[in-house]
């Protein structure tokens, strides 16, 4: 990997989401070497990727180049590889490009989607956990329009604007609020030809309410939001199969639909080579409350892939980016203090709350004991995924585009750079 040789110690971190970028841009490299390892050679603001696929923001928005964002910390390398495999007993790290010896090494690879063992709906489902995922759906979505002008039979032609979504929680929830003001303010001004009342946006979730995580006037306020919208959700709903575009759920109930997107579930994803009584619940790697893998010190796991397990927090702490983003600034902190021959001290999680946007002036929030709904709450629900975004560049056109949206209705190009294809499996 032509990393240079170095007497100080070296972090390796594999992952450059919040957490790892986090840890990255903290530590003190006059006392470390730090070589960051990413699948992509961006950073991905992942809260936003659902306006990314619902066309209201274009890619560029919510991606910031990984070299820009360190270039300026010396004894800091990146590279772009995908790590195929950990060896606990030599400290190497084997990627597709060449390996890398480790003093430290930190694991913070994020979750991807859970398909709860059910092979046909992964293989037929449409997943958003990546910029890619994001694009891929967009231009699904839009030409299923472009093909829903020319379909020869009714039935065809409803089960191309017919879309279903698995899972009520943050994600589900606003794409769902998304699709549904793309129907009600934008596409009638893209296809004045096509009968867009039979478009239909269903929601599904198993649980008996949406955003399940948060308080039940906040989960009330949600569904009215949506069903304000036009989005029908189904709740106390197991979804069972997907295939040949029906979906079919228990309890007999199907339905027909050529868009089938997945956001009911997440575990934690890592390279090969981690002993699996090291994993727990989820697939996240089992640490204690100093980030560090109980097996093996020398290891860190943080963000969605970690599951800390003390009294402290028993069940683990949510997988949330707030959280990644603390844990990666505490992991700094503690390896800085570790250089200067000081004991770490353990991570606290600081709970600054949870929110999610529904659509226009319709969001809920909650701070603590505060809770609320509506336009401020949508007011705070953007201001903050302003200040979370990496980069000025981005906070200014990510700004400038909402409040475009906003006045004009008009949600981005809508354009259909390269056509969706299924990929064979």
């Amino acid at each position: 990997m032509n990393i240079p040789k170095s007497d100080l110690p070296r972090i390796v971190i594999i992952g450059a989401g919040f957490a790892g970028l986090q840890v990255a841009r903290g530590v003190d490299t006059n006392h470390y070497q730090v070589v960051l390892i990413d699948k992509n050679n961006y950073h991905t603001f992942q809260p936003l990727l659902y306006q990314v696929a619902s066309a209201g923001l274009e890619p560029d928005s919510i991606a910031y180049p990984i070299r820009k964002t360190l270039r300026r910390k010396k004894n800091t390398f990146f590279r772009w590889a995908n790590v195929e495999s950990i060896d606990t007993e030599s400290k190497k790290l084997y990627t597709n490009i060449g390996e890398v010896s480790y003093t430290y090494l930190v694991i913070a690879t994020g979750a991807t989607n859970n398909f709860f063992g059910n092979k046909i709906i992964e293989n037929n489902a449409l997943p958003m956990k990546s910029l890619t995922d994001a694009l891929d759906l967009r231009s699904k979505i839009l030409g299923n329009f472009e093909q829903a002008l020319n379909a020869s039979t009714e039935e065809e032609q409803e089960a191309l604007m017919n879309f279903v979504i698995v899972g009520a929680g943050p994600t589900g929830v606003e794409l769902a609020g998304s699709l549904a003001e793309l129907k009600n303010k934008i596409l009638p001004k893209d296809f004045p030809d096509l009968d867009l009342s039979k478009m239909q946006i269903n929601l599904i979730e198993a649980a008996p309410r949406v955003l399940v995580n948060m308080d039940e006037k906040s989960s009330e306020k949600a569904l009215k939001y949506l069903k304000d919208l036009g989005v029908k959700v189904w709740l106390e709903t197991m979804v069972e199969n997907y295939e040949d575009n029906v979906v079919s759920t228990k309890g007999n109930s199907s339905f027909s639909a050529d868009t089938f997107i997945w956001a009911a579930g997440v575990a934690g994803t890592f390279p090969n080579g981690i002993s699996t009584e090291s994993v727990g619940r989820g697939k996240r790697i089992i640490t204690d409350d100093y980030g560090r893998m109980k097996a093996d010190n020398s290891i860190y796991a943080l963000g969605d892939v970690g599951l800390i397990q003390s009294t402290r927090y028993p069940n683990g702490l949510p997988m949330l980016g707030g959280v990644a983003m603390q844990q990666g600034k505490y992991l700094a902190e503690s390896f800085n203090r570790l250089a200067k021959g000081k004991a770490p001290k353990p991570f606290v999680y600081n709970d600054k709350g949870t929110m999610a946007t529904i659509g226009r002036n319709q969001s809920v929030v909650e701070l603590g004991k505060l809770k609320f709904q509506g336009f401020f709450a949508w007011l705070v629900w953007m201001f903050v995924h302003l200040m979370l975004l990496v980069g000025f560049r981005n906070r200014v056109v990510v700004f400038i585009n909402w409040a475009w949206n906003y006045v004009n209705f008009n949600n981005g190009l809508r354009l259909i750079v390269r056509p969706y294809k299924k990929t064979k499996l």
